[in-house]
């Protein structure tokens, strides 16, 4: 019997048959779900017993989901480098491995937030929004010099934003659990500071910290209290960094000025959320890595880590999918 593959990652399964081509061509068959954004625990337990390896995305490999895949499951190859959905420690109880492409889409997320920063300085969707609706207003923006940043995490995106803000003569703070390369820091003119600091002097704030126990709800009620007044926070890392409740509550209040979300804590964000009927806030659908080159690297070491932990050599698989 041919070894089974789970392929629910949902920016390969728009080329799923592509794909299928290089799992065949080890002798692996593949089940393709159903996917909507994400698996659940009750989506993939309709699947549990039937593979041996997964390429997935976010879906939720929980213990409960691990123990009910065994024997057959040997490894979790996931699409990206967060997997704060899979429960890694039950895993490597269970002898069960997991892969993950780190530092895989450093450069689009890092371009998303100077993005954001810079539409909410300028502010130029409300200018073009103004002058279409037949005002000509002169609507007040600010030169990124004047601003300060502040990213909390300052990892590898982390790093990447700080230095793009840097060639705009932003003001720069960073906030982070590890130390970080001193060299980094003065090269770079990084001041690091407490989070109550860095939330006090920020024009912008940038979360770009992993999700772990010391990093969900971040951002909250109290933490919000800290915030400069007029203070915009831009979330492209992990949706439950956030309190949303906390967040909406502070943009009706004025204590911040916008926000700009491409992550949430349930997505799709659904149609009721508040969020979506804010005039200073901008959504994106969980997409700030969109870059075709980003994609197809890592498409290919998510192929690379499966094989690999599968103990299956391997060849160049764009020799394969030509």
């Amino acid at each position: 019997m041919n070894k089974s593959i789970l392929l629910s990652a949902p920016y390969m399964l728009p080329s799923a048959e592509r794909f299928r081509r290089i799992l065949s061509h080890y002798g692996l068959d593949v089940i393709l779900p159903e996917v909507h954004e994400r698996l659940s625990e009750e989506e993939i337990l309709a699947y549990a017993g039937q593979f041996d390896g997964t390429i997935c995305g976010d879906d939720r490999f929980t213990r409960r989901v691990i123990e009910a895949c065994l024997p057959r499951l040997k490894v979790i190859s996931k699409w990206g480098t967060g997997i704060d959905s899979i429960d890694r420690e039950a895993a490597s109880q269970l002898g069960v491995r997991v892969c993950n492409t780190p530092n895989a889409f450093t450069l689009p997320v890092a371009d998303s937030v100077l993005g954001y920063i810079l539409t909410f300085a300028r502010q130029i969707p409300w200018m073009d929004r103004a002058v279409k609706a037949g005002e000509w207003a002169k609507i007040p923006g600010r030169s990124l010099s004047e601003c300060t940043l502040g990213v909390v995490g300052v990892g590898n995106v982390g790093k990447a934003v700080l230095r793009r803000a840097r060639g705009f003569g932003m003001k720069l703070l960073g906030n982070d659990i590890l130390s970080i390369a001193p060299d980094f820091l003065l090269e770079n003119g990084i001041e690091m500071t407490s989070l109550a600091d860095l939330f006090s002097r920020s024009d912008f704030i940038s979360l770009n910290c992993d999700l772990n126990p010391t990093s969900r709800h971040i951002i909250n009620t109290h933490s919000l209290a800290w915030v400069k007044p007029g203070a915009v926070l831009i979330n492209t890392a992990r949706g439950p960094l956030v309190d949303e409740p906390a967040l909406v509550a502070a943009l009706q209040a004025g204590a911040l000025s916008g926000a700009a979300l491409d992550v949430f804590e349930v997505e799709p964000l659904p149609a009721d959320s508040p969020l979506r009927r804010m005039d200073q806030v901008l959504l994106a659908a969980h997409n700030a890595n969109s870059s075709p080159s980003a994609w197809e690297r890592v498409h290919l070491s998510t192929f690379h880590n499966l094989l690999d932990a599968m103990g299956i050599e391997h060849n160049d698989l764009l020799e394969v999918i030509k």
